[in-house]
């Protein structure tokens, strides 16, 4: 087990990077859903009742019972009715347009219910000619309604990425709420997606990331569009149960992309800031040390420190700051030798270190 622990902690920390600069994410599409209807120059609705090869038990139909726009939201509404020999229906469309890396946002309030599957989600353009999985998958957001503990139920979001290496691959952490369930409020989801890695949101706090630059996940550099679907039922999620009330909705305020535009180079350009945590000094230490720090922008800064296990020894800032330099200091007299992690988070970016106690 421990072993074990050691892996998964060696695999968090390569796939935090060592410095980060800040990008310059501008706005390049968006549907604020403002209109009274979808707007079909931009979406193109799937319709077909085969499961999404995921044994679902929903056709998915074009109708305005199961989507339609309504006070400046997008909904896909799940019912309970016989139609074209499915028992539910629902909708799934995906964007016309596709793109390569940015922050792909959306802010959503999702339905609850054993059974109930909603997806915010991006597939390989090149899907037709290589087939899945070899196109690639970045699911933004899952959600497996009920209250089974194995899935987090309604308060449990997931983010996973697909790929082909010899067979079907996949990695993905998933985010819970500390209470009540996801259906409670809108959340923001987003990716910040580049050449090197894929990193996943809830609202604005980074729960999962994953390093591409192996040749075997080449599949994520390249194209993708969005797909917004609400399933029934399927391997995953199991079937409805007497529980599960109908209908269901997953509703939209916005969905968003963004990419990082290059502003060019000015000759009275200030310096770049870029995010960095920087080794702590000394290390080891006994009793005291410093931990500095640079963030590209102001805004609220979480500096905590976790022993071996993960869990919570010390927040040393938690706290709005200017963008810049900073240093902390930090008195670990309370503390055993052994060594411990101190995790950086600003905005998009977090970053990892270890340091070591010597008492």
């Amino acid at each position: 087990m421990q072993k074990y622990f050691y892996l998964l902690l060696l695999v968090w920390l390569f796939c935090f990077p060592s410095m980060m600069l800040a990008q310059n994410y501008q706005l390049v599409w968006s549907d604020e859903f403002d209109s009274t209807q979808i707007n079909l120059s931009e979406w193109e609705y799937e319709v077909n009742g085969n499961g999404g090869g995921n044994n679902e038990l929903q056709y998915y139909t074009s109708r305005s019972v199961n989507s339609f726009v309504k006070d400046g939201n997008f909904s896909i509404t799940a019912l309970k009715e016989s139609y074209s020999g499915k028992a539910y229906t629902s909708a799934r469309l995906h964007t016309k347009k596709s793109w390569q890396y940015g922050k792909i946002e959306a802010r959503i309030k999702l339905p609850y219910g054993k059974g109930i599957w909603p997806a915010f989600w991006m597939l390989g353009t090149n899907i037709s000619s290589v087939g899945w999985p070899k196109c690639g998958e970045i699911d933004i957001m899952e959600m497996i309604g009920g209250t089974a503990s194995s899935t987090g139920g309604d308060r449990r979001v997931f983010g996973t990425v697909h790929w082909d290496q010899g067979g079907h691959a996949s990695y993905g952490l998933n985010y819970s709420l500390t209470s009540g369930k996801l259906n409670d409020d809108f959340h923001t989801f987003f990716i910040l997606w580049d050449a090197e890695r894929i990193a996943w949101y809830f609202d604005n706090f980074q729960y999962c990331v994953i390093n591409t630059q192996p040749a075997g996940l080449n599949a994520f550099r390249a194209p993708f569009f969005i797909i917004l679907n609400l399933a029934v039922g399927g391997n995953w999620p199991g079937s409805p149960d007497a529980s599960t009330i109908f209908p269901q909705t997953m509703e939209f305020d916005y969905i968003r992309v963004y990419q990082n535009i290059p502003t060019g180079v000015q000759h009275s350009s200030p310096p770049q800031v870029y995010f960095e945590l920087a080794q702590n000094y000394p290390n080891p230490f006994n009793p005291t040390t410093t931990i500095q720090y640079q963030i590209p922008a102001s805004g609220l800064v979480s500096l905590k420190v976790f022993d071996v296990l993960g869990k919570e020894i010390a927040v040393l800032v938690n706290s709005p700051q200017e963008s810049g330099k900073h240093s902390v200091p930090f008195n670990a007299s309370h503390l055993t030798s052994g060594v411990y992690y101190y995790k950086l988070q600003s905005g998009m970016y977090t970053q990892v270190k270890k340091m070591q106690i010597v008492q």
